[in-house]
């Protein structure tokens, strides 16, 4: 009989881009975390992370283009981090952990994520960036909704602006607000852009967690084999 992976393994044991729940072997069959760590480097580096990401996006594209004609203020959000934004330099020297406090050494690791993102170097991902350029050529608006702290504000839209991303807002968490899941956070801010009048015909991110709740017509889940966030 299988089992179901407690969530600290879900990053050792994803050696593609599904990011769909998963069960576990015996623990003799748990793959060894150079071997894991192995696999998500294969993933990324051989192109099928990027033929994948691109993949799901096309589809959010065509949704977008029959959906926006059709619709009152038509709208998307958009997750930033490994949707549209990549912090897979921070990742990689960290071997593909993720390490959320500390100083950030590209050089010889480890890379605290948060001050990596506070040096607003991220790159935009292709793919998110063509829809965001298309959507404003049809008149859709795009929220970003993110579940970086507020300190980061400036560096993180100073990064959107500058990799060419044309924000209609960003949202991040709130000062001193914790939330068992993301979903508690970022579905009622989809609610709020729909309050303001805004038809949100699609969300997207690379969390099932940016995804859930409502308050979007379609969701469109991206790969991301290196970390899970509830």
């Amino acid at each position: 009989m299988t089992r179901r992976c407690p969530e600290f393994l879900l990053a050792l044991v994803l050696s593609a881009g599904c990011g769909a729940a998963i069960a576990c072997a015996p623990h003799a069959a748990v793959p060894r975390l150079y071997d894991a760590q192995q696999g998500i480097e294969r993933y990324i580096s051989s192109g099928a992370y990027d033929r994948e990401f691109a993949a799901v996006v096309a589809r959010a594209q065509a949704y977008m283009e029959k959906r926006a004609p059709a619709v009152t203020k038509p709208a998307i959000v958009l997750d930033i981090d490994e949707t549209s934004l990549s912090n897979w330099p921070a990742y990689r020297v960290n071997g593909w952990a993720r390490i959320t406090a500390g100083p950030c050494d590209l050089d010889r690791g480890p890379c605290g994520i948060r001050a990596w993102q506070a040096m607003a170097a991220s790159k935009a991902l292709a793919p998110t960036l063509a829809l965001t350029r298309r959507a404003k050529a049809l008149g859709v608006a795009v929220f970003f909704i993110t579940g970086r702290p507020p300190d980061l504000r400036e560096a993180t839209e100073r990064n959107l602006r500058q990799e060419g991303y044309e924000p209609a807002g960003v949202v991040l968490l709130p000062a001193g607000a914790t939330f068992k899941s993301a979903v508690d956070f970022k579905a009622p801010e989809r609610r709020r852009i729909a309050g303001q009048g805004y038809t949100v015909i699609l969300s997207m991110g690379d969390q099932q967690s940016d995804l859930d709740g409502g308050s979007a017509e379609r969701t469109f889940k991206l790969p991301n084999p290196v970390y899970f966030l509830p």
